[in-house]
C-alpha cells in the first residue's frame, strides 16, 4: 500500500518564504527598546498620569511629566530643558520666538485634545445673565455690562502670572472689537476691560485658584475657567455652563518634540495618545474634548464649542493688554473729562447724538462692553465762548448717572467755541496725580475765541508731570478743524477721531480711562 508523503522540500518551502516575508516587513514580536522622555507640563495636567502608565506599557515610551505653574509661558524658543513640553497653547511661545527673531525653527507640535475657556455660572446669577442677552445666549458683552453696574462677581486667574488668566483676557479683548478678526494692539483698550475687569473679585495665581475661590465663596457668581477644569473640580458648585456666544479662546493641548533626536519615540506616544482608546479615556477621565470629531462625545461634552476667537498674531498686543490690565488693577483712580462743545452750531441732531453716547455709556442705552463703570470718575465739562458748566462724579450707583443725563440734556445755545481755553480749564481743574485716564473734546466748529492751540500746548507744558503724561482724544464733528485738532492730540499722546465713518459711539467708546 502506498502513501502519498509531501516530499521535504516542500515543507521547508513555506518556512523560507515567511522567513524571508518577516525580513521584508520587519515583522517582531519585541516591542521597541523602552525609554524615558522629559516632558514640560502645566500641573493641571496631572489628570493624565493614570494613562501614562498604560502609553509605558504598551508603547515603551514614558513620559516622565515635571509639572511647572505657568508652563505655557515658561518656555524660551532655543532654550529647552526637557525633551517634550506639553502645554494648553504653544501660541506664547510662537510669539515669543517671532518677537525676538529667533532664527531656528519652532518645535514639531500635535494636539492632543481641547477645551475651551468659559465661563461657570451659578445658578442663581444665571436668569438675569439670561435676561441681559435678550434670550440669545449670554456674551462677554453681557458680563462685562453686568459687572460694570456691580451686579456681577467672578473670579479669573491672574493674567500676569497664568497663561490661561491671560487667554481670557485675550478673549474678552478681542470680542469688545465686534470685529470677529485677531486683536491688534491699537484695539486694546481700557474702555471695555475695565467694565470687565470691576467684577473680577477673586482669582489667584493660577486656574485652580480661581476655580477654588469660586467653589469656597458663595459670593463669587461665576468663574472664568477651562470647561474640562469646571466639569472636574467646580462640579460639586453646580455651575452652568456658559460658552458665550461672541467667542471664546481654544485650548488644543499641543505636545511638543523640543529635542529632535526623540523624534521615534515621540511619534509612537503621539500615535498612541490619538488612537481611539486612548481618546475615549480622556474624554471620560478629564473631560477634555477628543481632537477626533468622529468619536462619540460624553454628555457633557456634546455641547458645540461654538465661535473660537482667533488668537492675537503678535506679542505686542499681549504685552498692551498686560500693561492696561496692570493699570486697571493698581488701585488707582481712572478719570475721564469730557469737554463738550455746546455752541449753537451743535443745535439739533448733534446733539442729540452726544446724549445718545451718554445714555448707551451710561447703561440705558447698547450697555455692554461701553457702559460707565463703578468706581469711574466721569467728568463734563461744557462750553460755547466760554466754560457753560462743569460736573464730577464718581460712579457709585445709577443716581450718579443720572446727574451726568442731566448735565448733557442742556440746550446747545452759546455762542462762540473756546476749544482750547475750556481744555486747559479741564487739564487744571482735574487731579491726575493718583489717576489714570484721559480727555476727550468733541466740537463741530473752528476755535474763534480765547486761548489759541499754541496757547494751550504751552500751558500744558508747565504743569505737572502728571498732567502732562494724559493724552487728549479729538472728536472732530461737522466744520471743526482736523488740521488742529490733529496736531493737538497727536503733541499730547491721543490721537484725533472721525465719526464720518463710524457711529459717534464707535469714536469714543475705546478713549477713555487710558494714558
Amino acid at each position: 500500500m502506498s502513501h502519498n508523503r509531501v516530499p521535504a522540500a516542500s515543507t521547508r518551502a513555506p518556512a523560507a518564504v515567511l522567513a524571508l516575508a518577516c525580513l521584508l516587513t520587519a515583522c517582531t514580536t519585541e516591542t521597541p527598546a523602552p525609554v524615558t522622555l522629559t516632558v514640560l507640563a502645566p500641573p493641571e495636567l496631572s489628570d493624565v498620569q493614570p494613562l501614562l502608565a498604560d502609553l509605558r506599557r504598551e508603547t515603551g515610551v514614558e513620559l516622565r511629566m515635571e509639572y511647572v505653574e505657568d508652563a505655557d509661558r515658561a518656555l524660551v524658543p532655543g532654550q529647552y530643558r526637557h525633551d517634550l513640553a506639553w502645554l494648553s497653547t504653544d501660541r506664547y511661545l510662537e510669539l515669543r520666538a517671532k518677537r525676538d527673531g529667533y532664527p531656528g525653527g519652532l518645535p514639531t507640535g500635535t494636539p492632543v485634545m481641547e477645551s475651551p475657556l468659559v465661563l461657570g455660572v451659578r445658578g442663581r446669577a444665571m436668569p438675569a445673565l439670561t435676561a441681559a442677552s435678550g434670550g440669545r445666549g449670554p456674551t462677554w458683552a453681557d458680563v462685562a455690562d453686568r459687572a460694570a453696574a456691580g451686579v456681577f462677581r467672578f473670579a479669573m486667574a491672574d493674567p500676569d502670572r497664568s497663561g490661561s488668566g491671560l487667554a481670557a483676557l485675550v478673549g474678552v479683548a478681542t470680542a469688545a472689537t465686534r470685529t470677529g478678526g485677531a486683536l491688534e494692539a491699537a484695539q486694546v483698550s481700557c474702555a471695555p476691560l475695565g467694565g470687565f475687569l470691576t467684577g473680577k473679585t477673586r482669582g489667584g495665581q493660577s486656574e485652580r485658584d480661581a476655580v477654588a475661590a469660586f467653589t469656597d465663596h458663595d459670593d463669587v457668581d461665576a468663574v472664568i475657567a477651562h470647561e474640562s477644569t469646571l466639569l472636574t473640580r467646580a462640579a460639586a458648585a453646580g455651575p452652568q455652563i456658559v460658552r458665550p456666544r461672541d467667542g471664546m479662546v481654544l485650548s488644543r493641548f499641543p505636545l511638543l518634540l523640543l529635542d529632535p533626536a526623540k523624534r521615534e519615540p515621540y511619534q509612537r506616544a503621539v500615535d498612541w495618545l490619538l488612537a481611539p482608546t486612548a481618546q475615549n479615556w480622556i474624554m471620560e477621565h478629564t473631560a477634555r474634548r477628543s481632537v477626533d470629531p468622529a468619536l462619540p462625545r460624553p454628555e457633557p461634552l456634546r455641547p458645540p464649542i461654538g465661535n473660537a476667537l482667533y488668537f492675537p498674531a503678535r506679542q505686542e498686543v499681549l504685552d498692551a493688554l498686560l500693561s492696561t490690565y496692570r493699570d486697571l488693577t493698581t488701585g488707582r483712580a481712572q478719570r475721564v473729562v469730557y469737554v463738550l462743545d455746546y455752541s449753537n452750531s451743535m443745535a439739533g441732531p448733534r446733539v442729540e447724538r452726544l446724549r445718545e453716547v451718554f445714555a448707551a455709556l451710561s447703561g440705558t442705552g447698547s450697555g455692554g462692553f461701553d457702559r460707565f463703570h463703578l468706581g469711574e470718575t466721569i467728568t463734563v465739562v461744557r462750553f460755547a465762548g466760554g466754560v457753560l458748566a462743569e460736573r464730577s462724579v464718581t460712579v457709585r450707583g445709577a443716581s450718579d448717572l443720572t446727574a451726568l443725563a442731566g448735565v448733557v440734556a442742556a440746550p446747545a445755545d452759546g455762542r462762540g467755541t473756546a476749544i482750547w481755553s475750556a481744555l486747559e480749564h479741564a487739564f487744571r481743574g482735574t487731579r491726575w496725580e493718583d489717576a489714570t485716564g484721559s480727555v476727550v473734546v468733541i466740537t463741530d466748529g473752528e476755535n474763534n475765541a480765547g486761548a489759541s492751540a499754541d496757547d494751550f500746548l504751552r500751558a500744558r507744558a508747565a504743569m505737572p508731570e502728571a498732567a502732562r503724561k494724559v493724552p487728549v482724544f479729538a472728536v472732530r464733528l461737522g466744520d471743526a478743524d482736523p488740521v488742529e485738532l490733529d496736531r493737538v492730540a497727536r503733541e499730547t499722546g491721543g490721537r484725533l477721531l472721525d465719526p464720518a465713518t463710524s457711529s459717534l459711539l464707535d469714536a469714543v467708546r475705546g478713549v477713555r480711562g487710558c494714558r
